[in-house]
């Protein structure tokens, strides 16, 4: 007699048996949650190289070069090692190293003197980006140190602080234009900033992101601040509307309201770090 035995996909009745395909535990890249944080790839938007990132112990993560280099030819303050996960500023004694992306990224100054070593290693990640770009397969962002200096115009997409929360505006501040709907049924044709009320005011405020974020280049940022209006006028902005239908109540809107919720890493390249000059209203 020739024993009967079940192969594994079937059950033994001989019905066939589910087989459910293992994934690997990843985290999505739009995903907010902080599971999983230890050793996220990315991509500079200046360079187009790959990037690691790893959280350090008490700061926000750092972005530190894919492969380990002589740490002989790194400058002390440049070394960075891993352990556990976590990166850690200095080195852990032995003849490799970390170090960040920032010192060999080519578009961006180095914080410390780099050597013969590292200025090779700079110039050909040089080269690869300027391939890279030739060919279409990667566009570099711009640049976020083309800010305003005092006495300019006003900023293009300005920030606006309020209702404790910070908008990137669709456009300059003067061309905002009420959204509600007129008797007419067309949209209404009055500017959101209106000089008989009350005005922000432009100010400078910290730059500092979550600590599960990369750090930013820039320390502050020029903000149009209403936060200090009374809530209804704040809540008048936030609608986008003027002043003779922010109480009207069966004004129906024609467009949406042209404010994005502020993401310092997203839109790097609208920050400012002097507000204009100009100030708008009574303010």
């Amino acid at each position: 007699m020739h024993p009967n035995h079940t192969p594994a996909s079937r059950h033994r009745d001989g019905n066939p048996r589910p087989l459910h395909r293992r994934r690997p535990l990843q985290m999505a890249a739009h995903s907010p949650s902080r599971l999983l944080p230890h050793g996220q790839s990315g991509i500079c938007r200046s360079c187009g190289h790959r990037l690691d990132i790893y959280p350090r112990p008490d700061q926000p993560p750092i972005a530190l070069h894919p492969a380990e280099l002589t740490a002989a030819h790194i400058p002390e303050s440049c070394r960075w090692h891993l352990s556990g996960g976590i990166a850690y500023p200095h080195g852990d004694g032995s003849a490799w190293c970390r170090i960040p992306h920032t010192v060999l990224c080519p578009r961006r100054t180095p914080a410390c003197r780099p050597g013969p070593y590292l200025e090779a290693i700079r110039r050909q990640l040089a080269v690869c980006s300027r391939r890279m770009i030739d060919t279409g397969a990667f566009t570099p962002a711009p640049p976020p140190s083309g800010h305003l200096a005092v006495g300019m115009k006003e900023p293009d997409r300005p920030v606006v602080q309020l209702l404790l929360c910070r908008y990137l505006a669709e456009r300059p501040l003067r061309d905002l234009r009420c959204v509600a709907q007129t008797r007419h049924r067309h949209r209404c044709p009055h500017p959101v900033l209106a000089p008989t009320r009350p005005a922000g005011t432009w100010r400078l405020v910290s730059t500092q992101v979550p600590c599960d974020q990369l750090a930013l280049p820039v320390a502050v940022m020029a903000v149009y601040d209403l936060g200090h209006l009374p809530y209804a006028e704040q809540l008048r902005w936030r609608a986008q509307r003027c002043p003779a239908h922010a109480g009207a109540q069966g004004a129906a809107d024609l467009a949406l309201a042209g404010w994005q919720p502020f993401d310092p890493l997203l839109h790097a390249t609208h920050i400012r770090t002097h507000p204009p000059a100009r100030r708008h209203g009574r303010g």
